[in-house]
């Protein structure tokens, strides 16, 4: 295998319906390239008043999101023929827990999703184009339609 290829690829799936089609995509590269695969979550919560009651409410709902998202994506990576691999649900901000838990792992290729944009959504700046420019390696974006969008029938 030349130095070039890939050796760890790092999954990054939001947990949807197409995290299965994106795992897919990334489980047949790596079987052809012979790397290993690591799966990365992120939950990102939104700020809450630091009410004492409202806090301890805050820190329970996002220890129980947390958990729920470590039990879907282990049933995720066992889906998808990944049942030993690493999994990783962190909290934060999604594209900052992405680019971090590249360097980290030391990852190769990174593999996540990109929506199709129209209208007004072409202006922001999602995810996939943030952890482009910012990872530390390659980024492949796999391409998930919308439901209601062309070539969908």
């Amino acid at each position: 295998m030349p130095s070039e290829s890939y050796r760890r690829i790092l999954l990054v799936v939001d947990l949807s319906d197409d995290s299965v089609r994106i795992g897919q995509r990334a489980v047949a590269l790596a079987a052809q390239l012979g790397a290993e695969i690591e799966l990365l979550h992120v939950v990102e919560f939104l700020p809450v008043e630091p009410l004492a009651e409202m806090a301890a409410a805050a820190a329970t709902l996002e220890d129980n999101l947390l958990e729920q998202a470590r039990t879907r994506l282990t049933a995720l990576a066992a889906e998808l023929g990944l049942a030993q691999a690493t999994c990783w649900v962190q909290a934060g901000s999604v594209k900052a827990e992405i680019v971090r838990i590249a360097r980290k792992r030391q990852a190769d290729l990174i593999v996540l999703g990109s929506r199709e944009r129209h209208g007004m959504s072409i202006l922001v700046n999602l995810t996939e184009d943030t952890v482009l420019h910012a990872a530390p390696c390659d980024v492949l974006a796999v391409r998930v339609r919308r439901a209601d969008g062309p070539g969908r029938h």
